[in-house]
């Protein structure tokens, strides 16, 4: 009956994480098991603390260079994007002699051309989460978004330049791609990030390339897109007396899974282009012919294959 007690009290404690009564300490047998038990309680504690001071190490080291997105609502998650005037593969080599300023905003890098009043090339990361943030029913609305001037850039064209052009105001990184934060929405609107482009190819084709790739980046995690435009060499000019903003002969898009070591690119002239999109795939390598423009080493230069993407 004693030993029943003892025991009775020793499950009570452990219960209660107090030490040992003492009129259980005198019982070696007890003792002993609440010494073993004890201890292999602490091991246990320390390896979980350890490990987590592991986990929260690499968390850090991680994140050291990464920005901390809003969420949307609650059908959205936070997610993180790398700021972008540290990530590597959003830098493009510009041609000698070409005119170009680098603009980081919040989730797009812009190579803007002062002379020509266009961008060189837009480069962005696209990730899953995103596009999920993206897509959430409460999502930014487009609708609640104006062409902008960038004030703080030099030869940034007014909104009202392309009126009456015949062109449209062509995205070069779309609009659906940035619905998952207000400022990366708001920055997208801003001219720095526009082309004169066929309004039929702006609405159609072009637009159906932007959706394979905003769904792309959700089923390979992460992608690395890069757009912009192919100059002939008179380009025909609109804006402030029809000799300001310069039209594209064509537009480009580079998209490479760094996940999957997969790229291909896309050409479109400035024009209704009817037809898949296989019909435009070209290599990394020709976009980089055509432009002058080079993309980073990592990217695989010679990959053409849509069925590999499809």
């Amino acid at each position: 009956m004693k030993q029943l007690l003892k025991i009775w009290i020793l499950v009570a404690a452990m219960v209660m994480g107090g030490a040992l009564p003492p009129q259980v300490m005198g019982d070696s047998s007890i003792t002993t098991q609440w010494s073993a038990q004890a201890k292999s309680k602490k091991k246990d504690k320390k390896k979980k603390k350890s490990k987590k001071s592991r986990e929260s190490r690499k968390k850090d080291k991680f994140s050291s260079s990464l920005l901390t997105v809003p969420t949307i609502g609650k059908t959205a998650t936070a997610t993180v994007i790398p700021q972008q005037n540290t990530n590597a593969l959003l830098s493009v080599g510009i041609p000698k002699g070409v005119s170009n300023q680098v603009i980081n905003y919040q989730a797009i890098r812009v190579n803007f051309n002062p002379s020509l009043r266009i961008p060189n090339c837009v480069a962005y990361e696209l990730t899953a989460t995103m596009v999920s943030m993206a897509d959430a029913p409460d999502h930014e609305s487009r609708k609640n978004y104006n062409y902008a001037k960038d004030s703080g850039v030099k030869s940034c064209p007014e909104n009202w330049e392309y009126r009456g052009s015949g062109y449209s105001r062509g995205h070069m990184a779309p609009a659906m791609d940035m619905r998952w934060d207000k400022t990366a929405m708001a920055q997208c609107f801003y001219m720095t990030n526009m082309c004169p482009q066929d309004t039929k190819l702006n609405n159609d084709h072009w637009r159906v390339l932007e959706e394979k790739v905003h769904r792309w980046a959700k089923r390979d995690k992460r992608l690395i897109v890069y757009t912009g435009p192919i100059m002939g060499k008179n380009p025909k000019k609109i804006g402030k007396d029809k000799q300001n903003i310069a039209v594209p002969d064509a537009f480009f898009k580079v998209v490479y899974a760094p996940e999957h070591g997969r790229a291909i690119a896309f050409i479109y002239e400035n024009r209704p282009c009817p037809g898949g999109i296989a019909k435009y795939a070209v290599t990394v390598a020709e976009v980089e012919r055509r432009t002058g423009l080079t993309f980073s080493s990592a990217i695989p230069k010679r990959q053409c294959k849509v069925e590999d993407w499809e």
